[in-house]
């Protein structure tokens, strides 16, 4: 699966040429840069990319070449495929339990920056990495508020171990810093104000001076027509919060967004497989392919339904009940799917923002699964 070398106008110029019987995955480098220097401009920090959301080297050689000059990794592929594309850029390997297999790996690529939660992998850390220039981040959770899925079920110390870590961390020589995650699609500015004033009394039980904050992800993407992402307003409330909580000993801050660099530069086009006694809609794609995530933390509801002749469907709306390809009673997506009411078989369902974790857990189930990615010059239709 890689990039289509002709560059399209818009995803009706490719349908309606192509008519491809696969879904398709439409990129736009323009997206993806304007995303970036949105937070570039506006973040009151450091600006990292969270490989995970989306891997592919289009996203990552179009971030760095907006300015994005550092990466969270979770693993040896990601930190070699940064190493490759952005080979000056900062690696932080910020997922908080490795193998020392990993940890070994991650130091001969040069990695400065790590994260951890436990004390035992804490120590694993003391003992392979060298202290020299080099950060541990302890990471702590709170209760979620405002986000769509709970990273703290897996991740994050409470906030008397993080106190402890912490403690340890500048003992054993190590940059000390902090970070946390708020959960993913956090819709409301306020859940990182909490975050930030705890981690100022983390640091100031520890007794230590942190020297920097990472902010985490959560950041959110564009999913739902209703709801726009108040970004700036989430960079200005972490901008004053950090100083009112921190005052002269302020850290400096990072943030490592993924859906909301990724998310919007994607519009995925899955065709209607069969509308069963006008009733249920199949389409060639479902939760084992790109839509792997709408289970989880809902339905997209930026959608829009074009004929084979480019010609957008404008019935009422209704909602329907749609499924995946695949012989599986799992692959249904989430509640009910708002589609026209004039749709017919060989329609294109086109579904935007879907740039974050679409390509990357898309599987080949049942045989199903073949996805094309074509650049296109705008996701309009």
């Amino acid at each position: 699966m890689g990039l289509s070398k002709t560059i399209w106008t818009n995803p009706t110029e490719f349908l309606r040429n192509q008519q491809p019987e696969n879904p398709v995955l439409f990129f736009s480098p323009s997206a993806v840069q304007s995303a970036a220097r949105r937070f570039i401009d506006g973040f009151p920090g450091m600006v990292t990319y969270a490989v995970k959301s989306n891997p592919g080297e289009e996203v990552v050689e179009n971030l760095a070449a907006a300015g994005v000059r550092g990466y969270d990794c979770a693993s040896p592929f990601e930190i070699d495929l940064i190493r490759r594309l952005a080979p000056d850029a900062a690696i932080h390997y910020n997922n908080p339990v490795r193998s020392l297999a990993e940890i070994r790996h991650a130091v001969e690529k040069g990695v400065k920056s790590w994260s951890v939660d436990s004390k035992s992998e804490l120590a694993k850390l003391i003992a392979h990495v060298p202290t020299q220039d080099c950060e541990i981040a302890v990471r702590f959770k709170l209760p979620v508020s405002g986000a769509a899925y709970n990273f703290g079920a897996k991740f994050g110390a409470t906030v008397e171990l993080a106190t402890e870590l912490l403690k340890t961390v500048a003992g054993a020589g190590f940059i000390p810093s902090i970070t946390f995650h708020p959960g993913t699609q956090c819709t409301d500015p306020a859940a990182w104000e909490a975050y930030i004033r705890t981690a100022a009394v983390i640091a100031r039980d520890a007794g230590v001076t942190i020297a920097r904050l990472n902010v985490g992800g959560g950041f959110p993407s564009h999913r739902l027509n209703g709801v726009m992402p108040q970004l700036e307003a989430t960079f200005a409330l972490i901008d004053k919060t950090a100083t009112e909580a921190f005052g002269d000993n302020r850290p400096l801050l990072i943030c490592e967004p993924g859906r909301a660099l990724c998310g919007d530069a994607f519009t995925l086009a899955a065709r209607i497989k069969s509308i069963r006694d006008d009733a249920h809609v199949f389409l060639n794609d479902g939760v084992y392919g790109s839509m792997v995530e709408l289970p989880m933390i809902g339905m997209i509801d930026r959608i829009e339904v074009m004929d084979i002749d480019g010609h957008k469907r404008k019935g009422e709306i209704q909602p329907r009940i749609v499924f995946g390809p695949t012989c599986d009673s799992v692959d249904r997506l989430p509640g009910e799917v708002p589609l026209p009411s004039d749709i017919e078989e060989g329609d294109f369902v086109i579904v935007h923002g879907m740039g974050s974790y679409s390509v990357v857990t898309n599987s080949r189930f049942n045989g199903f699964g073949a996805l094309e990615l074509a650049t296109v010059l705008s996701l309009k239709i």
